[in-house]
């Protein structure tokens, strides 16, 4: 797809980020399913986890570093990170993303 038609594409372009630092930004869901409820998207277009291998080794580390710091700048120290890979797996937008969910434990999915 075309970056240009992407919607997390333009949205780590113009979105309103919580935080963006070395190629990733996190941003609040707007249908949260959690008090806090956030989504953190890679610059590069990826379209699902399944090509994670097409991020280098050490960008594929700095995201990972990047959603827990998020998190923690978020106040959160118990919380879930959730990325649906595929259709059949209920990813409906194609960019990769990661969920950061937390905030209360049974609305965060722990209960």
């Amino acid at each position: 797809m075309p970056q240009s038609k992407c919607l997390f594409c333009r949205l780590y372009a113009e979105g309103e980020h919580v935080r963006k630092a070395g190629g990733f930004a996190a941003l609040r869901d707007i249908n949260p399913k959690a008090p806090v409820h956030l989504l953190v998207v890679p610059e590069r277009h990826v379209d699902t986890f399944r090509d994670v291998a097409e991020f280098p080794a050490e960008e594929a580390r700095d995201m990972l570093e990047f959603v827990a710091e998020t998190a923690r700048e978020e106040g959160l120290e118990d919380y879930r990170v959730v990325v649906n890979v595929g259709l059949g797996g209920g990813q409906t937008v194609f960019h990769l993303h990661w969920h950061v969910l937390g905030g209360s434990p049974a609305l965060a999915g722990f209960e």
